[in-house]
């Protein structure tokens, strides 16, 4: 009967150890991730950009993904849109005014699970001193053992879209675009 009780305490506790993983922390890969932005140009163009200097904390629990969570911060004076003057104009007071507010954050409130490769991700965006709810879509490539770093590694894109004009950035509307789309792409590794 104690072995019996014993093998049962085993296999209970084997089953409890597989079927609630803990969250596990992800550094994101700078080499392969991006964060970018885009806009409309007078109706003419639409304008790219990105921001080089930024950094986060990814926490994924693949078992329980409402368990999972993000923040990142952005350095706003790292903006480029691969034209000095236009870039210097956009950190001015007239746009961005980084001198005043030189970082951006988003900090996750709630994710979950709309398909087997796909979240959605709501969390407070700050930016130009102005918080806002947004969701993010994010579309998850791959979680697997990387090749090369031989440790667990995540991949996924995420979108969304905001108005500037929202969070106090309402200059030359609407001549140059009150909507602008954020993308991300992270390639992450298990910490």
């Amino acid at each position: 009967m104690k072995h019996l009780q014993a093998l049962t305490f085993a296999a209970a506790t084997l089953v409890a150890t597989t079927a609630f993983a803990a969250p596990v922390e992800y550094a994101f890969d700078k080499s392969h991730s991006n964060i970018a932005f885009s806009y409309n140009h007078l109706g003419y163009s639409i304008t790219d950009g990105r921001f080089k200097e930024w950094d986060g904390t990814l926490i994924i629990d693949e078992d329980a993904p409402e368990n999972s969570s993000v923040e990142v911060t952005i350095d706003m004076n790292s903006l480029d849109t691969f034209w000095e003057k236009r870039d210097a104009h956009i950190k001015s007071g007239d746009f961005l005014d980084v001198a005043n507010f030189p970082e951006a954050t988003f900090k996750s409130t709630k994710v979950e699970k709309v398909s087997d490769d796909a979240l959605a991700v709501t969390g407070d965006l700050t930016i130009h001193g102005v918080t806002k709810p947004v969701v993010l879509d994010v579309k998850v490539h791959k979680i697997a053992e990387h090749p090369m770093a031989k440790k667990r590694a995540a991949g996924f894109a995420a979108t969304t879209s905001i108005l500037r004009s929202e969070f106090g950035v309402s200059a030359f509307i609407p001549n140059v675009g009150d909507e602008i789309t954020i993308s991300i792409q992270a390639e992450t590794l298990k910490k």
